[in-house]
């Protein structure tokens, strides 16, 4: 079985929703790391001109390689990344190998066989 990490960074306000969106998608599982700063294109700033620095989680998906893109466009439609700017992005990345995940393959193979 071939899987992909999804990185996601999104603001902390809708890491809930990304998540069990995911997994309603066919995500078994995510890792969620806290309180990263991120800036976009243009840098937030208070209407005193001070910086304003968004707090985001990095969400990371391992996921089975036939179900990643439809994950991926489901974290984009819930996170909003492309209908405004500064919500985030997510990003695929091919897994040469994975260890620990012999009880999702079980699972996953079940799910990958009726999508083929």
């Amino acid at each position: 079985m071939r899987f992909k990490l999804l990185v996601a960074f999104v603001e902390d306000d809708k890491s809930d929703a990304v998540l069990d969106a995911a997994r309603e998608a066919g995500a078994t599982g995510a890792t969620v790391i806290n309180n990263a700063r991120g800036e976009g294109l243009h840098k937030k700033t208070t209407f005193f001109g001070l910086s304003l620095e968004v707090q985001r989680d990095v969400i990371l998906f391992l996921v089975e390689e036939h179900l990643a893109r439809h994950i991926l466009e489901t974290i984009e439609q819930v996170g909003e990344f492309d209908s405004t700017s500064g919500q985030g992005i997510a990003v695929q990345i091919d897994v040469e190998d994975a260890v620990g995940v012999a009880h999702q393959v079980e699972q996953l193979t079940k799910v990958v066989e009726d999508k083929l």
